[in-house]
């Protein structure tokens, strides 16, 4: 009975209209989201990482920006402190996201917002708030959330788990790097839907080659915490209406 419960349950959310809305939206997005995991899947094992481990960083960290972030540093030796401070660096995003998401979810049940926080993901946050640009609870919006990071995870795990399965087969020729690198720049550009985003992406990038020389490549760290600093103070300076991502923003 549960299980056939779950079924017709699961059957109602595919068949909403926000939910399938959802699917369609972040559907244009899976091709730049596929190659990223791919290549991330392919680093990962080159770098020396055993399959097993790869997969189950794969499925449990689900962090596409910080696992292609801390291969490098991985290969390269780097102290542990280096590596968990980098990542960290990388995910404190998701804190201003929480900040945010917490407006339209923040009555759910802390199960539901804890599998929301799992899934939320960088493009999944932008389409949704172009979707729903004012910040309070409305219908449909948890469907059209899980419409979203459906399509989201599976490009992502099975595109990364076919890169690890494959990386020994794929020649370093193809050129899959800078791939991944336009694959980057696409979801980049997605992103960028505020004055605000669009300073702190330039001064992060600047702060990075200016800091290129550092060892450990600690550029990526400085590049980071310059933008997030950046970030901070046009958001306390600005107007309101500069902190909004546009709705009529690059996709």
């Amino acid at each position: 009975m549960n299980l056939r419960n779950t079924a017709r349950t699961l059957a109602t959310v595919v068949r909403d209209a926000e939910f399938r809305r959802g699917v369609r939206e972040m559907s244009g997005m899976s091709v730049g989201i596929a190659a990223w995991g791919l290549v991330t899947g392919i680093a990962m094992v080159k770098s020396g990482m055993p399959l097993g481990v790869a997969v189950a960083m794969s499925l449990l960290v689900y962090a596409g920006s910080a696992q292609l972030v801390v291969v490098p540093l991985i290969v390269a030796g780097s102290p542990i402190w280096v590596v968990w401070l980098t990542a960290f660096c990388v995910n404190l995003r998701f804190v201003i996201f929480s900040t945010l998401w917490r407006r339209y979810f923040g009555t759910l049940s802390r199960g539901r917002r804890a599998a929301i926080s799992y899934f939320s993901g960088d493009v999944s946050f932008v389409l949704f708030m172009k979707r729903f640009p004012d910040m309070r609870p409305a219908p449909g919006q948890e469907r059209y959330f899980w419409g979203m990071s459906t399509i989201n995870w599976f490009a992502w795990q099975i595109c990364s788990i076919l890169g690890m399965v494959l990386a020994d087969a794929i020649p370093v020729s193809w050129g899959l790097g800078f791939a991944g690198v336009l694959a980057l720049l696409g979801v980049l550009c997605s992103m960028l839907g505020s004055p605000i985003a669009q300073v702190a992406a330039g001064v992060a990038g600047a702060a990075a080659v200016a800091a290129y020389a550092l060892p450990l490549k600690l550029n990526i760290v400085v590049g980071i915490a310059v933008a997030v600093a950046v970030g901070l103070v046009l958001e306390a300076s600005l107007p309101q209406r500069s902190r909004i991502v546009r709705k009529d923003g690059p996709r």
